[in-house]
């Protein structure tokens, strides 16, 4: 390249030397006859001076605009001791430009290039100038921290004799789960691939083919409904493991992300993570992926309302399988009626006919069923859930997981209350990792009226309760487990059923799915199985969420180079697109305007 340095590397020590750079206008000033310009390129930023002369180059440089691209070449003197910018790490030298070469001259910018500024112009916006949004210097240190994390999570695997093996994108259609992109073979007319969800099958087929240890930065598609953390296409650290245990998964995956915040934030994480079991972390926080670093924790009432004159919560109490359980969101009595119909609206949205409360506000409980408490159930009340002043409490009494679930949503959006009021300060530095384990194998579909897979049909149940898959399916524990920090779930995983009968057995005689099913989607699976698989394990981390984490983003378009925004869609590069008659001609495809008309 033409320059000598980056706009981050020189410093006192090279006063004296001629230098070239090359980069974009970041700012300009003219004072006192002299121009400065701050040049910038994805390292930094340095301070160039154009002084008068017969050359004419500051006469050039004071009509540049800023995030025009130059080339300059001149002396690096240190800045006087009044001058220095202690904000730049270049701050203590600038360039006496000699020669200016003007590359390239900036159109008029659709919006501020400055961080603080960009970030208040509208998403969709930046999203259509996206190779504008990149160039700011903090997505451009997004960009770096996602290749650390990579470098850092590949270094880690290969230090472990992972082999790092690329699997194919174009799939058999499997649906189950999420959605699938389908992609029409024109060699085959009327037959479709689907993008990967995952490669979950092939990365088993791997370790019957002896590979043992396997990775790859795999890329994921899934066509679903678009939120912070999910886009229709991602990356997973996605990896498998012969002749192991769950013990064996955790200590790796803790070594991965060890080293992956030593070697990206500087801070060292300490292992190993405290685990917690599935039953555990409904019970308490009402979330299968809980965020520890504050209380607010749910609480068993059913003993106490089993001979309750209040209706709801006696007959819940005294209906099998159903609890009263609640929650005290301490210092939020000061709610508004806005936001208290959004939380009704949300225990709604889980099956509830309403949303029981209390406030206590100036030593008085207001609430329309306080009147059908008794003394002795307030006494209980007030030391059960530490109620003070200020403090607002939520019911629930309906079956405990939907109680549970309820009472978990309601926990976050008080969380999220109570720190936009500034009452519940966490830490930007704290990161509470935790493992989740022993979800339930099977849940039961109400609908469909058969079981489903918790995780997916190819997780091996835990050894002590293979008898129940017989007898009590909803009983069994699978070996399965996620990883959860500050409560987001970085990734999932399980030990494989590796045995083709006991494969067979939970796709025909508990998961119902038909035979001929199962062979046309899994036959070769089961064939494979046959010829000596070995045992084996697995997970997937979601490497874009771990990114955002690091980053300390909420939304991961934040650190993709080129996101879709939340209708899915490229703003930048205009897709998804129409495509011609002729390209439709060839795949054998129509396009219907109308949706079919459901049959009566």
């Amino acid at each position: 390249m033409k320059r000598t340095h980056t706009c981050n590397a020189l410093r006192p020590a090279d006063a004296g030397q001629t230098v070239t750079l090359v980069g974009w206008v970041d700012t300009k000033r003219d004072l006192g006859g002299v121009t400065f310009v701050d040049l910038r390129d994805r390292e930094g930023m340095t301070q160039v001076v154009f002084n008068p002369g017969a050359d004419g180059i500051q006469e050039i440089a004071q009509r540049l605009k800023t995030e025009s691209v130059i080339e300059i070449t001149g002396k690096v003197r240190a800045r006087s001791a009044e001058t220095i910018n202690a904000k730049l790490a270049s701050g203590s030298i600038e360039i006496a430009a000699e020669s200016l070469i003007v590359h390239n001259i900036c159109a008029d910018l659709p919006f501020p290039m400055d961080d603080d500024k960009a970030d208040k112009v509208n998403e969709d916006l930046r999203l259509e100038y996206r190779f504008l949004d990149l160039r700011r210097p903090r997505n451009i240190g997004l960009l770096k921290l996602r290749a650390k994390a990579a470098r850092a999570i590949r270094a880690e695997l290969d230090s472990q004799d992972f082999l790092e093996i690329e699997t194919p994108t174009l799939f058999k259609s499997t649906p189950e789960g999420a959605r699938e992109f389908l992609v029409p073979s024109r060699t085959n007319p009327g037959e479709f691939y689907a993008l990967t969800q995952s490669p979950q099958q092939y990365k088993q087929m791997l370790m019957v083919a002896g590979v043992e240890r396997y990775y790859q930065m795999a890329r994921c598609y899934r066509d679903e409904d678009l939120r912070a953390d999910r886009q229709p296409e991602f990356t997973q650290v996605d990896l498998e493991m012969s002749f192991i245990d769950r013990e064996d998964m955790y200590k790796l995956i803790e070594g991965i992300l060890k080293r992956t915040w030593k070697e990206t934030l500087g801070i060292d994480i300490p292992t190993p993570f405290p685990r917690m079991a599935y039953q555990e972390a409904m019970d308490r926080f009402g979330i299968d992926k809980p965020d520890t670093r504050f209380g607010m924790e749910i609480q068993d009432l059913t003993a106490l309302f089993k001979n309750s004159s209040f209706k709801v919560f006696n007959g819940a109490a005294n209906t099998p399988g159903s609890v009263v359980r609640a929650i005290n969101a301490k210092g939020l009595a000061d709610i508004t009626q806005g936001e208290l119909t959004n939380f009704e609206t949300i225990a709604k949205s889980q099956g509830a006919k309403g949303l029981a409360f209390i406030k206590c506000e100036a030593g008085e409980w207001k609430s329309p069923i306080v009147k059908f408490f008794s003394d002795e159930e307030k006494a209980a009340l007030k030391q059960q859930l530490n109620i003070e002043d200020g403090d607002i409490v939520f019911f629930a009494a309906a079956p405990w997981e939907q109680a549970s679930t309820i009472l978990g949503r309601i926990r976050l959006e008080s969380s999220y209350l109570l720190k936009a009021r500034g009452r519940m300060n966490l830490p930007t530095d704290q990161y509470n990792f935790l493992w989740v384990i022993e979800f339930p194998l099977m849940l039961w579909d109400e609908e469909e009226k058969r079981y489903i897979s918790a995780h997916h049909p190819f997780t091996a149940p835990v050894v002590a309760d293979e008898p129940l898959l017989a007898t009590d399916p909803a009983k069994v524990r699978g070996q399965h487990y996620d990883i959860v920090l500050n409560g987001v779930e970085l990734g999932g995983g399980s030990i494989r059923i590796h045995n083709p009968a006991v494969q067979k057995r939970v796709f025909e005689d508990i998961l119902k799915i038909p035979q001929d099913l199962v062979e046309s989607r899994f036959g070769y699976m089961l064939k494979a199985f046959s010829y000596g698989a070995p045992p084996h394990g697995g997970i997937a981390l979601g490497f874009d969420r771990v990114v955002a984490m690091l980053a300390g983003r909420s939304s991961i378009r934040d650190i993709l180079a080129f996101p879709k925004n939340q209708n899915g869609r490229d703003l930048m590069a205009e897709c998804p697109s129409p495509v011609s008659p002729k390209q439709l001609r060839d795949l054998r495809i129509r396009v219907v305007d109308e949706e079919p008309k459901p049959k009566a």
